[in-house]
């Protein structure tokens, strides 16, 4: 079978596959013996900027797991560090960022990046990929959406109510919507510098859109997500994914995207009635269920199999990304489920 057929690829425009594909977020994690022997090699930031190291990441969920696609192993900050906001990832904490941007002059004070050239070590590692895999699965390129890579440089990390992201937002609007136009272009260059060198689709992460309104989303997101997703190559899939977002989806779908990821929050079925069948979506288990009993994660898993109806364009995913206390045993078997429920 041609990679271009492959069940993920038909689901992402919306066409009828033998199954329903599945991949994980965070699907190579800390949950991996095999991945945690490689961390104990390298920090993390280290080991994303080693192509080697993160192609051999990258393929160990196809080998292990039997997904039905493979994403590249790296992370949203690192077209964000060549702009000199000082990222580092603390032990424990996450990452942190030592220059946040809270005003006019912490935004001229931000290098100018052209990702092509800052993070060349991703495209390496996403060419080193697509060579390994050949025909058997697609490769995504991921990036961080707009938003959420601005909150990560206003905060200084992560956030419980993100109050410097909306400070900013409402009392300086001038610099938040310059802070989010430099964002989006090195994005488009980030995402579509993935795809050059072999990514087949692309997911873009707005992780922590969810705290917005949605007047506030209107107004100062939307714009430029859309121009975030216009702005990939044409005829690669976009996924488009966020969390806490179910005030959110007719937004988000008006942004754009081939997909729309859908948190466990919300019922799939509601949700694609609502967002319209002419998108695919994808999702929704609940992280948490891969920790109880295999009898426990096939119930979930039937039951969203149930609420997509057998409809072209599903794709089985989480809500969020694989805890790291998850048995792997339990999450080789609900691929296996996905695959053995969903068969036509």
């Amino acid at each position: 079978m041609k990679v271009v057929s492959s069940p993920f690829l038909r689901a992402c425009r919306r066409e009828a596959a033998d199954r329903t594909p599945v991949w994980l977020m965070r699907q190579a994690g800390r949950y991996m013996p095999e991945y945690r022997a490689i961390r104990a090699r390298f920090g993390f930031l280290e080991l994303c900027k080693d192509s080697e190291a993160a192609a051999e990441v990258t393929l160990l969920p196809v080998e292990r797991l039997g997904v039905d696609a493979a994403i590249i192993f790296a992370d949203i900050l690192l077209p964000v560090e060549p702009m000199g906001v000082g990222l580092e990832f603390a032990k424990g904490e996450g990452p942190i960022i030592h220059r946040p941007v809270r005003s006019a002059g912490d935004l001229g004070r931000l290098a100018e990046v052209d990702p092509l050239e800052a993070t060349p070590f991703v495209f390496e590692a996403t060419r080193k990929v697509r060579a390994a895999l050949g025909e058997r699965v697609p490769l995504i390129g991921f990036a961080g959406a707009p938003f959420t890579l601005a909150s990560y440089l206003i905060e200084g990390g992560p956030s419980r109510d993100y109050l410097h992201t909306k400070r900013l937002m409402h009392d300086d609007q001038a610099t938040w919507h310059s802070l989010m136009e430099r964002l989006q272009k090195v994005t488009v260059g980030y995402l579509n510098g993935q795809i050059s060198a072999g990514a087949q689709a692309v997911q873009l992460f707005d992780s922590w859109v969810g705290i917005l309104s949605p007047n506030d989303y209107r107004e100062f997101v939307l714009p430029w997500t859309r121009g975030t997703i216009k702005g990939v190559t044409a005829g690669v899939p976009v996924i488009h994914f966020g969390t806490g977002t179910a005030g959110l989806l007719s937004l988000m779908r008006e942004a754009g995207g081939d997909v729309i990821g859908l948190d466990w929050r919300v019922d799939l079925g509601e949700a694609w009635k609502r967002l319209g069948y002419d998108v695919a979506v994808q999702g929704n288990l609940d992280p948490a269920v891969l920790l109880a009993k295999p009898t426990e994660i096939r119930r979930h898993v039937r039951a969203i199999l149930e609420r997509a109806a057998g409809r072209p364009g599903h794709i089985f995913n989480l809500g969020h990304g694989v805890l790291p206390e998850t048995p792997v045993d339990h999450v080789v078997a609900m691929v296996e489920m996905v695959h053995d429920l969903s068969r036509r």
